[in-house]
C-alpha cells in the first residue's frame, strides 16, 4: 500500500468500509467511507481495490454537512 498524507492507492489494505443508507439501490454511483481510521477514508463503491481519498474528520463533517444543506449544484 502505498500512503500519501491525503491518499491510499489500494483501498482494500484498509478495513471499517461502509456504504451510506442514503445511497440509491444498483445505480453504481455510491461512495463507501471506513471507520475505526485517523482520517476518514473515501473510495468508489465499484473500484474496491483503487485508491481512497482520506480526509481530515473536521473536513468530512465539512462536506457532509455541505451537501445535506445543498451547496452543490448538480
Amino acid at each position: 500500500m502505498v500512503r500519501s498524507e491525503h491518499t491510499v492507492s489500494d483501498a482494500s489494505s484498509l478495513t471499517g468500509w461502509f456504504k451510506s443508507s442514503y445511497s440509491g439501490g444498483d445505480q453504481g454511483e455510491c461512495l463507501e467511507a471506513a471507520r475505526g481510521h485517523a482520517g476518514v477514508p473515501v473510495r468508489d463503491s465499484r473500484a474496491v481495490t483503487g485508491p481512497a481519498v482520506v480526509f481530515s474528520a473536521d473536513g468530512w463533517s465539512a462536506f457532509v454537512a455541505a451537501v445535506k444543506d445543498g451547496r452543490f449544484s448538480g
